[in-house]
């Protein structure tokens, strides 16, 4: 892999440009840490919203069968977001190990 497409600064004649990441990033291991930083918490909210809606839903539909049906169907899609986001936090978790990337992620 060229590893110059990862560079924080590049020098042509002289004059240097320096990346809009942050200097502390250095791998491709580093930028992932970062991205899953920031991916896991933000669809751990989103999954509470998603619950928050549901439930919401369940206890407006006054006994409807349409309506429980599709608050019903939110709380499962919700469940089911929570198995996913579980599942991906164990698979980094064990990448992590496996490449020796130890505590790094997560």
């Amino acid at each position: 892999m060229d590893t110059r497409y990862l560079a924080q600064q590049v020098c042509i004649g002289g004059q240097c440009v320096t990346g809009a990441l942050d200097p502390s990033i250095k791998t491709v291991a580093d930028l992932v840490n970062r991205i899953v930083q920031f991916l896991i918490p933000l669809a751990a909210l989103i999954l509470l919203l998603v619950f928050i809606w549901g439930g919401y839903d369940y206890m407006m539909s006054q006994g409807s069968p349409e309506k429980l049906k599709s608050a019903q169907a939110k709380l499962t899609t919700g469940i089911i977001g929570f198995i996913l986001l579980l599942l991906a936090f164990i698979i980094v978790r064990l990448i992590s190990q496996i490449f020796g990337l130890g505590g790094g992620i997560i």
